[in-house]
């Protein structure tokens, strides 16, 4: 386990109340007020609660790893670290007997695929997820090295302005010529984006204003956060016409 992973899975253990972890790996973070603040967690579970009453969550997983998959967005950390992470604390709490369940979903539900789905779901597309990649080739199979500088067999801005327009995943393949397979996964991302925008971002920049620097200082920093978590948990959203 690198730093990084054991980092994110002592932070999930103490966010789930378990006490079986007795080693602690600390890492300065540079941000204005603690990562392991009390406060920051509880704003952070309310956030991915509002997320979870408003739009549904596509994954088994529970409030504190929903939170978890946020801090580790920001953190740095790739969707497979984020995975080990929650991997590696769940098991903790098995080991230690612990009563708490995180909506019954155990280590070996846990991959780097289901953490990027909960990312999706939070609103917090990377940018690597709209690089379409060069896919299949006209064969059905994958494409070899000698095909690694191939353009991609469509633009992330056609599918997202079809995905805009209702299509279905079927109809946005004929559309763009591609394998549906292909389609269907930066269709996800589409629909995350799309979303996101309908809320005027205001669930990721609420994340983000929790959970990274801002130049601001001392209690600036906390009226800040608290109002940009009212603000996005607020019943209320702008429609956007796209």
């Amino acid at each position: 386990m690198d730093e990084k992973t054991a980092e994110l899975r002592d932070l999930f253990v103490d966010a789930t109340g378990s006490e079986t972890v007795t080693e602690r790996q600390d890492a300065e973070r540079g941000t204005l007020s603690d990562p392991d603040d009390e406060a920051t967690d509880e704003r952070l579970r309310e956030l991915v609660a509002a997320m979870r009453e408003r739009y549904g969550f596509s994954t088994p997983l529970g409030d504190d790893a929903y939170a978890l998959v946020a801090r580790g967005r920001f953190d740095g950390a790739d969707d497979a670290a984020i995975a080990a992470a929650i991997r590696d604390a769940l098991v903790e709490r098995e080991d230690g007997d612990d009563d708490r369940t995180d909506n019954e979903v155990g280590p070996d539900d846990v991959d780097a695929e289901t953490v990027r789905k909960a990312r999706l779901d939070l609103h917090l597309v990377r940018d690597s997820d709209r690089e379409v990649d060069a896919g299949e080739g006209e064969s059905g199979e994958p494409r070899g090295e000698s095909d690694e500088n191939a353009d991609p067999p469509f633009e992330y801005a056609d599918l997202k302005r079809l995905t805009a327009a209702g299509n279905s995943i079927v109809e946005c393949a004929e559309e763009l010529g591609a394998a549906p397979d292909d389609v269907a996964k930066y269709a996800a991302v589409a629909r995350a984006d799309l979303t996101s925008t309908r809320a005027n971002d205001r669930f990721r920049d609420t994340f983000r204003d929790l959970l990274t620097d801002a130049d601001i200082e001392g209690s600036l920093a906390s009226d800040a956060r608290e109002d940009g978590l009212r603000e996005a948990t607020e019943d209320i959203e702008t429609d956007v016409s796209l």
